[in-house]
């Protein structure tokens, strides 16, 4: 921002604050308060009685400061929007832990069911640039050789150098040019397609074991995953993976596992899966025979530990899946929106950088009719599946949290809706789009600020809730 725009900001922020409503439009705009590009809805919002369909009150948006109601972004990612992407980032690790000890609805019984972090990669496409650390902790040359192969570009496949963690050759091939750019964009686009397959296998796996044990019971692989992308930009997999047991006749009752399959038998079903799970591709103009798709060789399943004493625990387990969840391809060094036909030029070159060339191959492939989710996924190197996914019966849903935060707003604000009772009266919105981002820059720093200034006092009573609790 230049000596302008921040002195612009500054006046119109003064200018809203010495207005005589800005308590006023503060908390109107509240709920958005924080959000980096929230959205701009106008129309009438009515209150109807449930019972009789009778029109209790009518408000307009023009009635409103500033003629608009501000609904947030929602956006996940941290990149685009640091606000809506904590909300995200919180709600993600309370859905995904409630998976692991149960609440938010979920019995707290799942706690003693066998659980694992399994890790699923993706094979090599070449050799990259890499961070290796020795068993000792100290940080070691990346792929030293002493008489290092000459590829046929004449780049010999050796470095000695110890990469920093910020380097910006990490993930980057030692040879451009014999990067399989396309097998790796192939393999992004069709990663959600080998982890389906993966999770029947695993459960097959399981419903044998538990055949023949001879126990009543039925089992079932219930998981939640998240996608991370290396920094070398391809998708790799973390998932939360609980072994349930169910009855044929209720298969949506939840109940503990037989007990003769325990959290060895799980990670033997994984491991079985990781090995033999494997696809052939749809042919493709550039590849008659299709891309074989399978993981890499580099799959890690540890058993979660409900208890604080242990090395991966539920709590550990949940925060680093939240933080990934609200990750895209930064790690890469790109960061775009969806891309077509006249800004695919601005970041794709197939003599270009690594993240170029990617894209450009992944424009290049997606030309085909039946390849088109390549192009219109170019933007996310290829991949075009939710980075958070979870089992149906894994936990609650995202949905349920925001509800019950929404309810619990109305309930606990000092506000008209605060008096509202949801079970005899609706609230219907007639709004359409006006526009994104807030009206001025100085509105911006002003709601910004307010909601940084709650927020802090909303962090200081966690903490000193968390002390006198420690304190008993």
């Amino acid at each position: 921002m230049g000596a302008g725009s921040r002195l612009s900001a500054s006046r119109t922020a003064l200018e809203r604050a010495a207005g005589s409503d800005v308590f006023g439009w503060l908390a109107h705009v509240r709920s958005a308060a924080g959000c980096s590009n929230p959205i701009r809805l106008c129309g009438t919002v009515d209150r109807i009685d449930a019972g009789s369909g009778e029109l209790l009150a009518r408000q307009s948006t023009a009635d409103m400061p500033d003629g608009v109601i501000y609904k947030s972004c929602g956006n996940r990612r941290s990149s685009v929007c640091p606000h809506c992407a904590e909300v995200y980032r919180r709600d993600a690790f309370q859905l995904i832990r409630a998976g692991m000890v149960g609440g938010k609805g979920i019995d707290p019984s799942v706690a003693a069911h066998p659980a694992v972090f399994a890790t699923f990669t993706a094979g090599s496409f070449g050799l990259v640039h890499t961070r290796r650390i020795a068993k000792s902790g100290k940080p070691i040359p990346c792929r030293p050789r002493r008489n290092p192969d000459v590829c046929s570009h004449g780049i010999a496949l050796a470095c000695n150098d110890i990469h920093d963690k910020g380097s910006h050759l990490l993930g980057t091939p030692l040879c451009l040019d014999c990067y399989d750019y396309d097998g790796q964009a192939v393999f992004n686009v069709q990663a959600s397609e080998l982890w389906r397959r993966t999770t029947i296998a695993v459960n097959r796996y399981l419903t044998r074991l538990a055949r023949r044990a001879g126990t009543h019971l039925r089992v079932r692989a219930t998981c939640c995953k998240v996608a991370e992308m290396q920094v070398r930009g391809v998708v790799h997999f973390h998932a939360v993976i609980r072994l349930d047991g169910y009855h044929p006749d209720a298969k949506d009752v939840t109940l503990p596992p037989p007990s003769e399959l325990d959290v060895i038998d799980l990670a033997d079903a994984i491991h079985h899966a990781a090995v033999t799970v494997g696809f052939t591709t749809e042919e493709h103009p550039d590849n008659p025979d299709g891309w074989r798709l399978a993981w890499g060789e580099q799959v890690d399943v540890r058993p979660i530990q409900v208890r604080g004493d242990q090395e991966i625990t539920d709590s550990l387990v949940a925060g680093y899946f939240a933080k990934y969840s609200t990750k895209s391809t930064e790690a890469t060094g790109h960061v775009s929106r969806r891309l077509n036909g006249e800004t695919v030029d601005l970041y794709a070159n197939e003599h270009g950088t690594h993240t170029e060339r990617l894209i450009d191959a992944c424009w290049r492939l997606g030309r085909h009719p039946a390849w088109a989710r390549l192009r219109r996924w170019a933007h996310m190197l290829g991949f075009g599946g939710h980075f958070l996914t979870k089992s149906r019966r894994y936990s609650v849903t995202f949905r349920i949290l925001r509800d019950n935060r929404v309810t619990w707003r109305r309930t606990t604000d000092d506000t008209p809706a605060a008096d509202t009772d949801g079970e005899t009266t609706l609230i219907v919105g007639t709004l359409t789009y006006a526009g994104t981002g807030w009206h001025t820059l100085g509105d911006a720093m002003l709601a910004n600020t307010s909601a940084d200034l709650a927020r802090s006092r909303a962090l200081v009573g966690r903490e000193e809730v968390a002390h006198e609790l420690s304190a008993r």
